[in-house]
């Protein structure tokens, strides 16, 4: 089965990616069938050739997740340094964050249950 795989080039805390063509059974870094374009992550920096990535896919290459988004975004033209990614938050934040809207919530809840109980007083 061929994959279209990365193949991961660069120094050590600086890793560079080959999008390749590769027999699933071969190592990360074996001989490739063919090199497709490459994946840079550190200066956000993306190339690929879609026409040949299509060729392959229509041959029956499986493709990875990651070089499935980046054929997606050489596809819609999107550049991955304009990409916006939203902070993820720890457990505990978030939990934090629930208990405070929570009780916000109750707060909010309690003032409009007083505001209401004088308004019926005066009603009645």
């Amino acid at each position: 089965m061929v994959r279209i795989r990365m193949k991961r080039t660069g120094s050590r805390n600086a890793a560079c990616f080959h999008v390749v063509v590769m027999d699933q059974r071969s190592s990360r870094d074996g001989r490739a069938i063919e090199e497709l374009g490459y994946y840079d992550p550190i200066r956000k920096e993306e190339k690929i050739n879609v026409e040949r990535a299509e060729y392959w896919i229509g041959v029956g290459a499986q493709v990875s997740e990651t070089v499935a988004d980046i054929i997606d975004r050489a596809r819609t033209g999107k550049v991955l340094a304009e990409r916006v990614r939203k902070p993820a938050m720890s457990k505990k934040a978030k939990a934090k964050a629930e208990a405070e809207a929570k009780a916000k919530a109750e707060a909010a809840a309690a003032a409009a249950a007083e505001a209401e109980a004088p308004a019926e007083e005066a009603q009645a």
